[in-house]
């Protein structure tokens, strides 16, 4: 064996070695259950339900994350008649952060629906202009998420936070809200990362994800446009939003960081496309080659 030979077969060894070639393999437990955020096609949804629910079948997701839980029974219908598993879902998040009484009693209807459905999770996926302005209103909703992971809990549900980008705009003293949440979510809440929005938040993805190691429930997986003004606290242009593979977020990284910090469940997301259906299975395409 020359000189050439022995260090190319060497840098194979090392390769095949590392975490990365190892989270990458073809039986990755995110590649073998990934899923889709169904507000993806949230339009295609409302005009064809079982038909677009075959379609996520067809593109090869295991798994569909609801949103407006519990007005979902039309997808939970079409899941089943399709094979499309069910784990998570958004949901009403007023329920939660804002209750209308002390025993946050709408929140336990929706548990009990999602019991029912045999959800093992739920996301608070925004929050309202008025609920966030001061770090005081962070702290406030902490205070409840964590109240309403108690109560989860108990159904055997995991309740989570998902991000935008506006939890990591400096407040007083340049603390931001995601600060906030970090410190004051108790170890029954967790956190379901966007890394679109982390990255849009000025904040690397990987290095989030590490840092909460323990504390991400599940990913949304969605790519970056590149030039996009980073950070962005507020909206973004509808073409930010990009295929898996096709924008400035290296999806690689990710998942390794995603299997080290013990993450459930990966779900590709696109909130805005001209061809959604495509779209959905173009980032497939990008996830069977990684």
């Amino acid at each position: 064996m020359n000189r050439r030979q022995f260090l190319y077969s060497t840098a194979l060894t090392t390769l095949a070695a590392s975490p990365l070639a190892r989270a990458l393999e073809a039986d990755n437990a995110y590649r073998r259950n990934i899923g889709l955020q169904l507000y993806t096609l949230r339009n295609e949804l409302a005009k064809d339900t079982p038909g677009t629910i075959k379609a996520v079948v067809d593109a090869g997701y295991k798994q569909g994350e609801m949103f407006g839980f519990p007005n979902c029974d039309s997808v939970i219908a079409a899941a089943k008649e399709s094979g499309l598993a069910l784990h998570s879902s958004h949901f009403e998040w007023e329920t939660v952060v804002n209750p209308k009484d002390d025993d946050y009693s709408d929140f336990q209807r929706i548990l009990e629906k999602a019991d029912e459905v045999g959800l093992s999770h739920l996301v608070i996926p925004y929050l309202s202009d008025q609920d966030r302005k001061t770090l005081d209103d962070y702290r406030k909703i902490a205070a409840h998420s964590n109240r309403a992971a108690a109560l989860a809990k108990k159904a055997g549900i995991q309740l989570s936070y998902h991000n935008h980008a506006f939890e990591f705009e400096p407040k007083e003293g340049g603390k931001t809200g995601f600060n906030v949440f970090m410190a004051e979510f108790g170890s029954e809440m967790q956190f379901e990362l966007d890394v679109f929005w982390v990255k849009v938040g000025g904040v690397e993805p990987v290095d989030l994800i590490k840092k909460l190691s323990g504390r991400v429930s599940q990913l949304h997986l969605k790519d970056l446009k590149a030039g996009i003004p980073m950070p962005t606290f507020g909206s973004v242009p509808n073409d930010a939003f990009q295929e898996l593979g096709d924008g400035i977020i290296p999806m690689e990284p990710i998942i390794v960081a995603a299997r080290a910090a013990g993450v459930k469940h990966c779900h590709v997301e696109q909130d805005q496309s001209p061809d959604p259906i495509a779209s959905i299975r173009q980032s497939m395409a990008y996830l069977e080659r990684l």
